[in-house]
């Protein structure tokens, strides 16, 4: 007896391999068990998968009939019938099926997601919608999705994504996977990826409100601020008093510069639930850029109050740059960095934060310290690569010729609404911005990725980008059309009514080829600074996200110099298309400067301009505070200070002037 069950069960165990690779020898393997245990419940099972497997759909429901089966899990049984009749195109007979199968197992992630597939086939949206979420929550315990959200949860990209595009290979409607996948996406800066697999998650289940939550995200770094509040529109419908969700429509409002609504909003919510360090943190952030020092450095007190180690909340004080710590914050911060359960997030804002505070102290040294541990604990997690950026910038040289743009005079947007200011972050381009913003013609909008995200969308004929030889083939009504959809896509920004906007993204500097063939009469605006000047102020910023080559003395040396050499290459091919502006001699002779500037513009000279720190526009740059007080000088040598640590910017900067 013994014997017969190990022979048994040895037959079943090469039945299932079988099944995987050869359902044809696994249906003749069943049978000839069937021949030895005609009522054998497992091998009748696995006969109609075999019989499935091979289209035989109506065969394996009438296996499924058998009544030996009734001492098989219902449930099993059930799920079973449903993909056969899912398979055999029967999709009201599986919904049937399925209905049974979750009503005695709620938590089967795949029964329900079965079941999605089916209401999408019958064209009940609303059914798929019902099905998909369900599949969402009973997917908390699929092993296979638990290994992808560890993987997630420590930062393993690489195997949380091959983890998910193997499930979704097996599995295209799994919105949990999808979700996931999105997330992978945004956290490796894929946006346009990110965006289009949470469009697909919420096409299949519209009620799926945290991938929703998600794609206002994605949308709001993409700058799609008009799509981002439509998202939070139809959130805050079906639950109006949601923190969160009012949370992040006042995050999209004070981007736009709506900063009297955000307020108004964060207020509204820090009532409501007051204990959110994080959200303190960004009511920060928005009284900051409305010029509100004393209430942003409460906000701030609020978050560090509740979130001693919340490491963005010391730099976001660190960053206010006209505020000063005390010895009780230098210690909180200290206490807080010997954490051993530290993240890395906070540790590195914590050292930036230090770094500042000592620097205040005169203690250059340990300020150093602090900065070059932050700096070389954020530079292990960018991918940045300096020579992946000097042969762009050879690319470009080799493309953007003389006879490149003479050849291509036509075409392009004749508007000349857009004023680009350009150069290195912690040149002075928001001091050049904030005195422009002062003209009566002029209005400041801030850092727009408008043109980057313009530019990465370029393809070739195959769908591969290869910019900027694509500029090659554009017609002069393509470039005409790009033009147009720079100006509408900034639009949403413009609230005054002003005949120009400055578009202040330092990196456009990379894309003048692009801005020249699509906004011919655009004006191109180049700040810079003494070079070790700009470069140490770099490495002792942390930036949100963006600038990887700041985290890094000598990739900083690097980045600049290839910056020079490409302007220098713009000059010569587009003879006095851009103006230059250089900080130190804005200092020692503003309304020279500021005439030059306004006559390169096309603009009459106003006074106003000389009294920028007069004006109570939204700044949202790191040096928001110092634009509002007069030009002063005190701070053009400071970088000396620390030029006995700076030797790895020097040399890399080599002859860059």
């Amino acid at each position: 007896m013994t014997d017969q069950r190990g022979n048994l069960g040895v037959a079943i165990a090469h039945l299932e391999r079988l099944l995987a690779t050869n359902p044809v020898m696994a249906e003749a393997q069943a049978r000839e068990i069937l021949k030895v245990v005609p009522s054998e419940a497992k091998t009748l099972l696995l006969l109609s998968a075999a019989l499935r497997a091979q289209g035989k759909f109506d065969d394996a429901v009438k296996i499924l009939d058998n009544p030996a089966l009734l001492r098989i899990d219902q449930a099993v049984l059930d799920y079973e019938r449903a993909l056969a009749y899912a398979r055999g195109g029967h999709p009201q007979e599986a919904i049937e099926a399925l209905k049974h199968v979750v009503k005695r197992a709620a938590d089967h992630p795949a029964a329900w997601r079965l079941m999605g597939d089916q209401y999408i086939l019958l064209g009940d949206l609303a059914g798929a919608d019902y099905a998909y979420l369900h599949h969402v929550d009973a997917a908390v315990g699929d092993r296979r999705m638990i290994e992808a959200a560890a993987a997630l949860y420590d930062n393993k990209l690489a195997d949380a994504e091959a983890a998910l595009r193997t499930q979704l290979k097996a599995f295209p409607t799994d919105i949990a996977a999808i979700r996931m996948l999105a997330e992978v996406a945004a956290r490796l800066e894929r946006y346009d990826e990110s965006e289009r697999l949470l469009a697909r998650a919420l096409s299949l289940a519209p009620s799926f409100d945290a991938a929703r939550s998600n794609f206002v995200t994605v949308l709001h770094r993409q700058n799609k601020a008009a799509e981002a509040l439509s998202e939070i529109d139809i959130l805050l419908k079906r639950h109006p008093g949601h923190a969160g969700y009012r949370n992040q429509q006042a995050v999209v409002l004070a981007r736009l510069g709506e900063s009297a609504r955000a307020e108004e909003l964060y207020r509204g919510v820090l009532k409501d639930v007051p204990n959110q360090p994080k959200i303190w943190m960004s009511f920060g952030h928005t009284l900051k850029t409305a010029g509100k020092h004393a209430e942003a450095v409460e906000a701030y007190r609020q978050s560090v109050r509740q979130q001693p180690s919340l490491g963005e909340a010391w730099w976001s004080l660190a960053n206010l740059k006209t505020f000063r710590f005390g010895d009780d914050d230098v210690a909180a911060m200290t206490h807080a960095l010997a954490r051993a359960d530290l993240s890395a997030e906070d540790r590195l804002h914590l050292d930036f934060a230090l770094g500042k505070a000592f620097e205040d102290r005169f203690e250059y040294e340990t300020s150093f310290t602090h900065y070059e541990r932050a700096n070389a604990l954020r530079r292990t997690m960018l991918d940045y690569d300096a020579d992946k950026v000097s042969e762009h910038k050879d690319t470009l040289k080799r493309v953007l010729t003389e006879e490149f743009f003479a050849s291509r005079r036509d075409g392009g947007c004749e508007a000349s609404d857009p004023i680009f200011i350009v150069g290195l972050p912690r040149a002075g381009s928001t001091l050049v911005e904030q005195i422009l913003a002062s003209h009566s013609s002029i209005e400041g909008t801030m850092e727009l990725p408008d043109i980057f995200s313009m530019v990465g969308r370029l393809k070739d004929a195959a769908a591969k980008p290869f910019y900027p030889d694509v500029l090659a083939a554009m017609t002069p009504e393509e470039r005409r059309q790009l033009g147009e959809e720079y100006l509408a896509r900034t639009r949403i920004h413009r609230k005054l009514g002003r005949a120009h906007f400055i578009d202040k993204m330092p990196n456009n500097f990379l894309q003048i080829g692009f801005i020249a063939q699509i906004l011919p009469k655009a004006k191109i605006i180049d700040v810079r600074r003494h070079p070790m000047a700009c470069g140490f102020s770099c490495f002792k910023q942390h930036f949100a996200r963006g600038q990887g080559f700041t985290y890094s003395l000598s990739d900083i040396g690097r980045y600049y110099a290839d910056y020079v050499e490409l302007m220098a290459h713009y000059d010569a091919v587009l003879p006095g298309r851009i103006h230059h502006i250089q900080y130190e001699d804005l200092v020692a002779d503003l309304e020279s400067n500021v005439r030059r500037l306004l006559t390169y513009c096309g603009l009459a000279y106003e006074e106003d301009c000389l009294r920028f720190y007069q004006n109570d526009r939204i700044v949202r740059t790191a040096s928001s505070e110092q634009v509002r007080m007069p030009i002063f000088s005190d701070a053009l040598e400071h970088w000396r200070h620390y030029e006995k640590w700076l030797e790895p910017l020097r040399k890399a900067l080599g002859t860059a002037p």
